[in-house]
């Protein structure tokens, strides 16, 4: 399961080529918060949108789709309805509205309309779900770099590769703001998903199976729990079913709108555009380009469930690992480099946009005002202060991302399960905040702050209520107990009640297409 020398210069082109992007977009990066945080709006629209897809897969699709299909079905792709919900409402009410703001985050509209103390409290909202979303993908995205790297997936050995992909992502972002995160990821894009067609190509060609038998293989094979191996649409009730069609349709539109509206780490691209349409228009075709990249990695998963099938192979232990040991062990030299450079794309693309996202939310919701309410003449230099603070987030995810190693085997869920599950905890409340602001002319700060407890709180009960009965005796019907999009529902729910319980705010802002 070693690296030729073909694999590693692939390795290290990658790598030289993206750090070249870093430096050439740094040549911008030091003329002020707009050029530094939103590229001066000059970005093109498949550039975005490839940004957007590369952050949008994340290291946990990378490892995650193929092994949740290994190990059940295709119900997961049902979650695209809710992500195409969502993204219209976004495209269609959220970005106008944050264009009319003009500000570099969010957050800086629900301080227009809720008050300066709601956009601060949304800004350190968002800090901490995405320190706990962005240390979680870098936990998933420093698996394989410890496997391939260093060996073994110890805790030792995967804080190391931990370090590693933090220091590389943080040299580019630190040094070219967005535009570099926007045009790395970019790149990024178009090798992980070469290297995903290179799998499955090598799979369908596997001389170890056919194509007929396979086909047989999955359409009479079943999952543990007796379903159809090919199931793509679930229309049960059951609470506790992770994708079915409801839960996509009611939760994980909430889930994508959050994502794209309320979460800085993703709308910050969209914001790049020279125009709301066109900002739009790049949310619009990353969600069309991900239902078919999210699918490619799904077959993957049923290929190699149905090659150990026919080949009378058991799983490894440790199913994160399924695909990487196929490519590492089946690829040819070239392709191995290839995947690997892909799994470093999945990694460092949604690590770059994590970073320079929270660096844009200290920086304008944060230093900022305070070089304001201090009467300071000049403000700081907008590429020290960034690369400051990037800096410093960067060093926060990866202690994040070494407690994830227990809270993910603690939680006994896949890959993809525990990173939806960590990001609606700060979801549920921001996007409650959003839609009260975009949609109604109600709120204030005391119900914000309130909305951004509760929201949380819900999906906190939720989750864990049902584990500590069991742990002390006690009963929770397994169908009662929601899964992720159902916990997302609630929690939005709870948080749009509160905070429209403030009175009445600011107008909303028009929703024209400026």
């Amino acid at each position: 399961m070693t690296l030729g020398a073909v694999d590693w210069l692939v390795l290290v082109l990658y790598l030289g080529v993206v750090l070249a992007i870093g430096l050439v977009a740094s040549r911008g990066a030091g003329s002020g918060d707009g050029a530094f945080f939103l590229a001066s709006r000059r970005i093109p629209v498949f550039a975005v949108a490839l940004s957007v897809l590369a952050t949008s897969l994340s290291a946990a699709t990378f490892l995650g789709a193929p092994e949740d299909a290994y190990n059940g079905d295709l119900t997961y792709l049902s979650l695209n309805i809710g992500g195409a919900l969502g993204a219209i409402l976004v495209a269609v009410w959220f970005i106008p509205a944050f264009y009319r703001a003009n500000t570099p985050t969010v957050y800086g509209y629900v301080e227009q309309r809720l008050g300066s103390g709601a956009g601060k409290a949304c800004s350190t909202m968002f800090l901490l779900g995405r320190l706990l979303a962005s240390g979680a993908r870098l936990y998933m995205a420093a698996i394989p770099v410890a496997l391939v790297v260093f060996g073994g997936v110890d805790a030792q050995r995967t804080s190391l590769a931990i370090a590693l992909v933090a220091t590389a992502a943080a040299l580019y972002t630190a040094a070219g703001g967005v535009a570099a995160v926007i045009w790395t990821d970019a790149l990024q894009a178009v090798v992980l998903t070469a290297a995903a067609g290179a799998a499955m190509w090598l799979l369908l060609v596997d001389p170890a199976t056919d194509l007929h038998t396979t086909w047989e293989t999955l359409r009479t094979g079943v999952t543990s729990d007796g379903g159809a191996k090919l199931q793509t649409l679930d229309w049960s009730a059951n609470l506790s079913a992770p994708y079915s069609v409801w839960s996509a349709i009611f939760g994980f539109t909430l889930l994508n709108a959050a994502a794209y509206g309320a979460d800085q780490d993703l709308a910050q691209r969209l914001l790049t555009c020279r125009s709301a349409r066109r900002g739009a228009a790049s949310l619009l075709l990353a969600i069309a380009l991900g239902a078919v990249v999210v699918g490619v990695f799904l077959l993957i998963g049923l290929l190699l469930w149905a090659r150990d099938q026919q080949l009378g192979a058991s799983a490894t232990s440790d199913s994160r690992r399924l695909f990487l040991d196929f490519l590492l062990t089946n690829a040819p030299t070239g392709v191995k480099g290839l995947a690997i450079a892909g799994l470093l794309a999945a990694a460092m693309s949604s690590l770059d946009s994590a970073l320079s996202s929270m660096g844009a939310a200290i920086v304008c919701d944060f230093v900022r005002p305070m070089e304001k309410r201090l009467g300071a003449k000049t403000p700081m230099p907008t590429a020290m202060v960034s690369r400051v603070s990037i800096i410093v987030v960067a060093v926060a995810l990866a202690l994040v991302a070494i407690a994830c190693m227990g809270w993910q085997r603690a939680s006994e869920e896949g890959l993809l399960r525990f990173a939806l599950g960590v990001m609606v905890f700060a979801y549920a409340g921001l996007l409650g905040v959003f839609l009260t602001a975009i949609f109604t002319r109600r709120g204030n700060a005391r119900s914000t702050f309130a909305a951004l407890v509760g929201g949380p709180a819900v999906v906190a009960i939720l989750q864990f209520a049902p584990v500590w009965l069991e742990r002390n005796g006690g009963a929770w019907p397994a169908e009662l107990r929601p899964s992720v999009g159902w916990r997302m529902l609630a929690g939005t729910l709870v948080s749009f009640g509160l905070c429209f319980m403030g009175g009445r705010g600011a107008e909303p802002l028009s929703v024209s297409d400026d």
